[in-house]
């Protein structure tokens, strides 16, 4: 279980691929403090980690990724140098400050539009558009996770809707930098997901 609170911009080091492929991701997250076994969100997707070392001082651990998980999120396409969210998973006693994330992606979100909102080196509002399945679990004021980051929905309109980032967000998630075009991982709200779940039985 994850907040959707990222902690640290990790970059990917290395990728294998097979037929799943096996990712590592050098961060500044102490490894030491890390078991093998642990999860850790990754830009969304909960993954174990299965190795860790150090490099000329550089923490770094590294992940197997299904092929189920390349085919449904961006992490088919990630690449060497690429800059990746990270978030640990939650312990009892750590303060709760976004919302209840699983770190099971369940699309993905193309960036539309990227607008600054007031004065220069504020917040900027971003509008994403998702598939049509997608879109009647995002409700206005609602909560969604996009590449692992806990947001409130400000509005919708079909499969559009829009969030507001504000200026610590841009500077210490990959959101701060993403263009119109990126796709994104999007985790809908889990309250939403078995509401409809229930009304469907």
């Amino acid at each position: 279980m994850f907040t959707g609170i990222i902690t640290d911009i990790g970059t990917i080091r290395k990728v294998e691929t097979r037929t799943d492929a096996r990712m590592e991701i050098e961060t500044s997250l102490d490894v030491d403090n890390i078991d093998i076994g642990a999860s850790i969100a990754c830009s969304g997707p909960c993954l174990t980690v299965v190795l860790k070392g150090k490099n000329d001082g550089a923490d770094w651990f590294a992940v197997d990724v299904s092929a189920e998980t390349l085919t449904r999120t961006t992490l088919g396409g990630w690449t060497q140098g690429q800059n990746v969210n990270l978030e640990r998973s939650l312990k009892l006693g750590d303060e709760f400050g976004g919302h209840m994330v699983s770190g099971h992606v369940d699309g993905i979100a193309n960036l539309r539009g990227r607008e600054l909102v007031g004065q220069k080196d504020g917040s900027v509002r971003l509008t994403f558009q998702v598939p049509s399945e997608l879109s009647r679990f995002i409700a206005e004021k609602g909560s969604v996770a996009l590449d692992g980051v806990s947001l409130t929905v400000n509005d919708v309109a079909d499969a559009l809707f829009s969030v507001n980032v504000v200026p610590h967000t841009l500077e210490n998630t990959t959101l701060g930098y993403a263009k119109e075009g990126a796709d994104i991982n999007i985790e809908v709200d889990m309250i939403a997901r078995y509401l409809n779940r229930l009304a469907l039985v």
